[in-house]
């Protein structure tokens, strides 16, 4: 029992705030990032609001490129090559990225303890597991939390920019994991705490879209696409399937 309609074969997980802690230390060093540049330019400071509107689910530089265009700023793309403390596009996306190794280093990894739950569910229910995540750091986070054992397939921040995906709120990362896993979209399950990739689990016409509340933001998820809200993945071992 695992609270999915009986058509669902396999599932698809986002990584930071669904299966583990590591939304705040992202959050937090966004804020860090943010609001060292938006000192510089005389801007107000970075809040949860502009997190969950611009930054969370969606790819790094993507992120950086929405939140500056909302508060009209006039930001040089740069390259990859640019230090953390340059102002650019990339120089920022750097400076967010070494906050948050830092930070994950110092603090350790864990795992909700209803997500581990839920995914030793799905794996006994024989259903195929991957992992969906904007980030590039995906494959240490696994490995620290100790869930990297129940992943079949990954697709993250590396994939997203080695093949050229658009990122959330874009299906296109969701649906190249659906592939790997050899699965339609239709009988697929994504599970996200994020807007963009609730949004990204409706546009890509997958068979149910569980939104993820970490956040206080249940009716959000819904009305970005989310077929159901819990606020622990383990509620869903209590729902009879249907």
């Amino acid at each position: 029992m695992i609270g999915l309609p009986a058509t669902i074969t396999t599932c698809l997980f986002d990584l930071d705030g669904v299966l583990t802690s590591t939304a705040s230390l992202h959050r937090a060093a966004w804020k860090r990032a943010f609001d060292e540049l938006l000192g510089r330019r005389g801007s107000g400071e970075f809040t949860d609001e502009d997190y969950a509107a611009y930054v969370d689910g969606r790819p790094r530089l993507d992120g950086v490129r929405a939140f500056v265009a909302s508060r009209g700023l006039d930001l040089p793309e740069g390259s990859p090559d640019d230090p953390p403390d340059v102002d650019t596009v990339h120089g920022v996306g750097t400076r967010k990225n070494d906050l948050v190794l830092r930070m994950i280093d110092e603090q350790g990894v864990e795992p909700f303890p209803g997500s581990e739950r839920y995914l030793t569910a799905v794996r006994e229910a024989g259903l195929a597991i991957g992992v969906v995540t904007s980030s590039a750091n995906a494959e240490n986070v696994l490995a620290a939390a100790g869930l990297d054992r129940f992943v079949q397939a990954r697709v993250d921040g590396v994939t997203i920019t080695t093949e050229g995906l658009r990122g959330k709120p874009a299906p296109d990362s969701f649906l190249a994991c659906a592939r790997l896993l050899g699965a339609e979209p239709a009988a697929a399950a994504v599970f996200e705490d994020a807007l963009a990739g609730v949004e990204a689990g409706r546009a890509g016409r997958f068979g149910h879209v569980v939104g993820v509340d970490r956040a206080d933001q249940a009716e959000a998820l819904r009305r970005h696409g989310a077929d159901v809200v819990v606020t622990d993945l383990a509620e869903l071992l209590e729902v009879p399937p249907t």
